[in-house]
């Protein structure tokens, strides 16, 4: 039997309405292909309206998924956490958005990857950074990207 072709990638993930720790573990422990989690960083908000402060992390995979799969996964994990999107960068339960995969860059609408906006963003960057240091994010200049962020610690 021909092994399967494994890809690592990498999902943001953030929360800050109800338990967002809970919500963070609960969406890693529902994947099944997790190499690493990044430690939790308290961010404040950045765009959308007055809101409170959020709990970020980056998780790493080893998967064989597809990036449309991953991208369904993400949105499962979501629905999952009872997100609910009513207002654009809101507050929210949980998001997840793919970041990075190894190898594969799109422009689609749907799925642009690397994140379009992931290298303007701390909350994505420094825990994305605590798992891959090497990491060359196109775009990324750490002088420039916005965002106070504050390790908390292990998730």
């Amino acid at each position: 039997m021909k092994p399967v072709a494994r890809t690592r990638a990498f999902l943001a993930m953030g929360s800050n309405l109800g338990e967002s720790q809970s919500f963070l573990r609960a969406a890693v422990g529902a994947i099944d292909d997790v190499v690493a989690v990044s430690p939790v960083y308290e961010t404040e908000p950045v765009g959308g309206p007055e809101q409170g402060k959020f709990l970020n992390i980056v998780v790493e995979v080893n998967t064989v998924r597809t990036p449309e799969q991953l991208l369904a996964l993400c949105q499962e994990l979501e629905a999952a956490a009872d997100r609910v999107r009513e207002i654009r960068w809101g507050p929210r339960t949980l998001d997840v958005d793919v970041v990075w995969i190894d190898g594969y860059q799109s422009g689609d609408p749907v799925l642009s990857v690397p994140h379009p906006r992931a290298h303007e963003r701390n909350f994505v960057m420094r825990p994305l950074l605590d798992l891959d240091p090497d990491l060359e994010m196109p775009g990324y200049e750490p002088a420039n990207a916005i965002g106070r962020v504050r390790a908390r610690g292990p998730l």
